[in-house]
């Protein structure tokens, strides 16, 4: 299989609060994972560290093997790794083919075209509005559009943060269903996401952060039939 990433013993502050304590984590090629937890756990924190926007005081991350540790974020993208922010944050008065085109800023040029093609058979709807104004989109679309602008890149690992937030049911079901969709063609998806029921059901593996530290760990399976889980993030 083949491990993409490995998350070895990070710590991260802001400023003197320790927001990630130790976490260590992997995630294996074609991989469903997914982190799961209460806000402020230290989800987003963990994504912002892998893709280099913070740094972490120990430790290593490596992808593919390599150290990207103190790797700048745009050259990260350039290895292959695509984060899909939570808020969508797309270019708000530019269209939906302009938002695409920016996040191809790494890609030759040849290879732009086939990619807008490719993410408009994932996201039909994003065909239909490719001449839209962004910022006109719905919340759903928005959604799709920053998942899209991230394909563009050709990542081996996606990083979606929280996309079903803000989304009404059948968005969010559709939204999972586009991410299953994307897995099956290939692309590893690290995945944190506040609806933990949608997140264990479409995860290979799973892990629960609180308060900036791994508690469980296991498959997607296991933890969603975890009595733990079931009453902190469940419902039940």
């Amino acid at each position: 299989m083949g491990t993409v990433l490995t998350v070895d013993n990070i710590n991260v502050y802001y400023g003197a609060i320790h927001a990630i304590k130790g976490i260590s984590f992997e995630v294996n090629k074609g991989e469903i994972v997914t982190l799961i937890g209460a806000n402020g756990a230290g989800k987003s924190t963990t994504l912002h560290t892998v893709s280099g926007l913070l740094r972490s005081k120990t430790g290593d991350i490596k992808f593919l093997g390599k150290s990207i540790a103190k790797t700048p974020a745009h050259k990260i993208v350039a290895k292959g790794i695509s984060h899909v922010p939570e808020g969508r944050r797309v270019f708000q008065e530019m269209t939906v083919r302009e938002n695409l085109e920016m996040g191809a800023f790494i890609t030759k040029a040849d290879k732009v075209k086939p990619n807008v093609e490719y993410v408009y058979e994932q996201f039909p709807r994003l065909k239909e509005r490719k001449s839209q104004i962004a910022g006109t989109l719905s919340g759903g679309e928005q959604q799709m559009l920053a998942m899209g602008r991230a394909l563009m890149s050709n990542p081996q690992l996606l990083m979606l943060d929280e996309p079903s937030m803000g989304l009404a049911p059948i968005l969010v079901d559709q939204i999972f269903e586009i991410i299953r969709n994307l897995n099956k063609s290939g692309t590893t998806i690290l995945l944190v996401e506040q609806n933990a029921n949608m997140a264990l059901s479409i995860a290979d593996r799973a892990y629960v952060i609180e308060t900036g530290r791994i508690t469980l760990s296991g498959s997607g399976e296991e933890l969603a039939k975890s009595e733990k889980v079931r009453k902190a993030y469940l419902g039940g």
